[in-house]
């Protein structure tokens, strides 16, 4: 062991030893939760108290522990010889056992107590009658689980006839005890093979060790099982070992079983074909099974013929994803996935008017077909397969090259069909049209995966009949509000692909006549009666400007039509998400119209004004939230472009941002207005040439010392440091955390050299007396009364020297520790749980509980 790992080891005992305090209070414990008299316990404690004892023995495998602390011996006694135990009280002694057990040490100690074959064998819960309750079964399964660390606590299990009741207990009733047996047995599977084997295995029975045969002969007897339940649950637990053992005897353990897997594909009376793609999946990513040529992969392909498609897709796209894969596997997997979206083209036009996607099938199209031309499974079977393909599109590399342009071809098919704007010849088409009208669910996956496609190449020539489905989409009055927020953000998409064509080929007619098209639409939908159509428009909205906003087509085609004052309008709307949208929409309208080099708004100043005071209007009065938050948010992002004037005229905006925000009850709102001022802090101190970090030279103290005086003269001007101690006293954790920080970063700017004052030094002035209460009212945090915003007790926060004498004196690293603390570091101590327990049960006289 090296010399770092052994002191982190003894670090770590040092800081999970149990105290002298807790060791007191333990015996208390421990007597209270044996007691059948007390009221239970919550669980919640009980939870955390396991918790605690899980800290304790990680790393001390030692029986010190249950030697120093005898009441753990005792509790599982006299849990033991009560008649009638407490099913939680059971369950937590159960799996308090397991964790002392974890260590080879203790589990000799509780073995020669007698405790564990007590508790874990047949004469213990496994006979009485509490053992139908589901959270002993539980408590059992976790405790052996957690015992299962070293060969004797193996052995005990399987020679005392433990091992059997896993197995029951993988078709328990209860789908999470039946889930964590199933666990367990991959667990031991592992330790028994890789803690009892020297030699590579073979396939004969008699190179396993013992544990490990009984589980594989359970598994292989479970296979050829006529019972479909027990089929499935080997098929799960195969599935678990493959996810999460890499070792090359699961090859061998493999070979012995693969031809009865393989059967279930073929084999109709078996009814375990749902289960196969996911084991194969699991197997397929391991470096064992994916670097083999030959049995394996002929496994997989066998199954992306015989899997029904909605069982195959999964197995088709995690294939997919797959870097090491044979080609020809991959290409019957993509086959498989898009055969659905083929059959859509081939169901639209008979004869095809386009190439379709497949060349040939993996599988009977006629199976594909039935599927999509019934009411029950076509839009399922048409949302996995677009979810798939979204799934695949959204990789930043994709193994395989998908069609791109028959794809969007039937994307639009679909859409077409769910909206009655195509009207197939086909018996098939039409039976498909019928069953997809309206069908919301299919459009907005259809959606996705047409946004998706937009960043990828080879689809440019179907761009105008793509802009066609997207308007009619955009204009219908069917077009529910869900689907109608997927096809804004599709157009949103494909109007920046668009543009990049324009560039590229000249196309601006083209360009300007959809932009036209869409901004008619968008003055419709602006002035819908949905809220939710209106706050859809507008983020709509906002995505254009934030992608387009410097493109002269985009700005004259939207300053050309009634959609800004549309959106000004909106400020006023009953809606709150609503105002919040038109606040963030106007907001980056402001970028064209007002901030521009050359706007081409007609009296600008004058609507740049109206705008500004709108905005201060709604951050002051809004009654919701919402709205004054993106009023903060959007004052900030004008701030960092420079849109907000000289410096003088800065100082005024943030001033009285600042001053309306700081009384505002919602404390995103204060967090914002926090944020506004570190941007004007750092904007401030970048213009003034002041140092930004505390080993910036300094070129000339006197320089130096003329800006200092002018930044902090500003900053006092503005009332920021007024507002930044006050936030360090704000009820909301976040927001003091915030404040500190610019405080910190503000006094690494003023002392470069970290020439701090000492404040001992300074407190016979008046202006330390100030400096000194101020720290004193800090150190309260939120329990600060009546904090001083006006010169109280001689705090004046717009003088510059008593801000400069703040800024280095008080102890800025302190408060950032205490405001970092976890809010409820002292009611997660050991201590403090011991207390509660004991006061939740009644033991305790004083009212101690803490608060969680």
């Amino acid at each position: 062991m090296s010399v770092r790992k052994s002191w982190y080891i003894a670090r770590a005992r040092r800081r999970f030893a149990m105290t002298r305090e807790c060791s007191l209070l333990l015996p208390r414990v421990c007597a209270a939760l044996a007691d059948p008299r007390q009221p239970g316990s919550d669980d919640t404690c009980l939870e955390k108290l396991l918790d605690w004892f899980r800290s304790l023995t990680e790393f001390d495998p030692t029986v010190k522990l249950v030697q120093d602390n005898p009441c753990l011996t005792e509790l599982i006694t006299s849990v033991l010889a009560l008649p009638e135990p407490s099913p939680s009280i059971l369950s937590f002694t159960l799996r308090l056992a397991g964790i002392l057990a974890a260590s080879e040490t203790r589990f000799q100690h509780l073995q020669q107590e007698k405790l564990l074959v007590r508790l874990f064998g047949r004469d213990g819960p496994l006979s009485s009658a509490v053992w139908e309750d589901a959270s002993v079964r539980s408590g059992w399964v976790e405790g052996v689980h957690s015992m299962m660390h070293h060969q004797p606590a193996l052995h005990f299990l399987c020679n005392g006839g433990g091992i059997d009741v896993i197995f029951a207990l993988q078709g328990d009733p209860s789908l999470f005890v039946a889930s964590a047996a199933s666990r367990l047995l991959v667990h031991m599977l592992i330790l028994s093979v890789e803690s009892e084997t020297t030699k590579p295995l073979g396939t004969k029975d008699c190179d396993w060790p013992a544990c490990a045969q009984m589980i594989i002969k359970h598994i292989e007897d479970s296979l050829q099982s006529s019972s479909a339940s027990h089929v499935e649950q080997s098929l799960k637990l195969l599935t678990s070992l493959f996810g999460s053992c890499r070792s090359t005897w699961t090859e061998v353990l493999w070979l012995g079983i693969a031809k009865q897997i393989e059967s279930f594909l073929t084999e109709e009376t078996v009814q375990a074909q749902h289960m196969l793609a996911n084991l194969l999946l699991n197997m397929a990513w391991s470096p064992v099974f994916c670097d083999t040529e030959g049995s394996f992969w002929a496994l997989v392909t066998s199954a992306l013929e015989h899997l029904t498609p909605v069982q195959a897709g999964p197995l088709a796209v995690g294939i997919l994803r797959l870097y090491k894969c044979p080609q020809d596997v991959r290409i019957q997997a993509l086959t498989v996935l898009l055969q659905p979206m083929d059959c859509i083209l081939r169901a639209a036009s008979q004869p095809l008017e386009y190439a379709g996607l497949l060349d040939e099938s993996v599988s009977d199209p006629a199976t594909v077909e039935s599927l999509l031309s019934s009411k029950s499974s076509c839009a399922s079977l048409l949302c996995q397969t677009l979810a798939h393909l979204d799934e695949l599109l959204s990789l930043v590399y994709l193994p395989v090259d998908l069609p791109y342009t028959s794809l969007l071809r039937s994307l639009m098919t679909i859409l077409q069909f769910c909206n009655g704007f195509l009207s197939p010849a086909s018996p098939l088409g039409s039976m498909i049209s019928r069953i997809l009208i309206n069908c919301f669910r299919v459009q907005r996956s259809a959606l996705d995966v047409l946004a998706a496609l937009s960043e990828r190449k080879g689809c440019d020539t179907l761009i105008g009949s793509l802009f066609d489905v997207l308007l009619a989409y955009l204009e219908s009055p069917n077009t529910g509000p869900t689907v109608l927020k997927k096809t804004f953000q599709a157009t949103s998409k494909w109007l920046v692909r668009l543009h990049e064509l324009s560039c590229s080929n000249s196309q601006w007619q083209q360009t300007e006549k959809i932009l036209e098209d869409v901004f008619l639409v968008l003055q419709k939908r602006l002035c819908s009666p949905c809220w939710e159509v209106r706050d859809s428009s507008l983020e709509f909205l906002t995505v254009l400007i934030k992608c387009l906003r410097d493109q002269d087509e985009f700005r004259q085609s939207l300053l050309s039509s009634e959609v800004p004052r549309l959106t000004e309008n909106l400020l006023d709307d009953p809606e709150s998400y609503v105002r919040a949208s038109a606040v963030t929409a106007v907001g980056h309208l402001a970028f064209i119209t007002y901030f521009a080099p050359e706007s081409p708004v007609v009296g600008n100043q004058y609507n740049k004004e109206n705008t500004v005071a709108k905005l201060q209007e709604i951050l002051s009065t809004d009654p919701e939230g919402f709205p004054r938050r993106a009023v903060i948010s959007i004052f900030t992002k004008w701030l960092r472009q420079g849109c907000t004037g000289q410096l003088e005229d800065t100082e005024r905006f943030v001033s009285r941002v600042i001053q309306t925000v700081e009384h505002d009850l919602d404390w995103e709102v204060r967090l914002g207005g926090l944020e506004l001022v570190e941007v004007f802090c750092s904007q401030t101190i970048c213009q003034l040439g002041l140092p930004k970090c505390s080993y910036a030279p300094v070129s000339s103290a006197v320089t130096s010392s003329i800006h200092q005086n002018e930044s902090l003269q500003i900053f006092c001007q503005a009332k920021l440091f007024s507002f930044l101690f006050r936030s360090l006293c704000d009820c909301d954790k976040p927001v003091g955390q915030r404040a500190c920080d610019i405080l910190l970063g503000l006094r690494g700017s003023f002392y470069p050299i970290r020439t701090l004052k000492d404040s001992q030094g300074t407190e016979d002035s008046p202006a330390g007396h100030s400096i000194a209460w101020l720290q004193r009212t800090l150190r309260q945090g939120s329990l600060a009364q009546n904090f001083p915003t006006d010169g109280g007790n001689g705090v004046d926060f717009e003088d510059s020297e008593i801000m400069m004498l703040a800024l280095g004196t008080i102890d800025l690293e302190e408060l950032h520790d205490e405001l970092n603390k976890s809010s409820d570091h002292v009611e997660k101590s050991p201590q403090s749980l011991l207390q509660d327990i004991l006061a939740t049960v009644g033991t305790i006289e004083e009212n101690e509980v803490d608060c969680y």
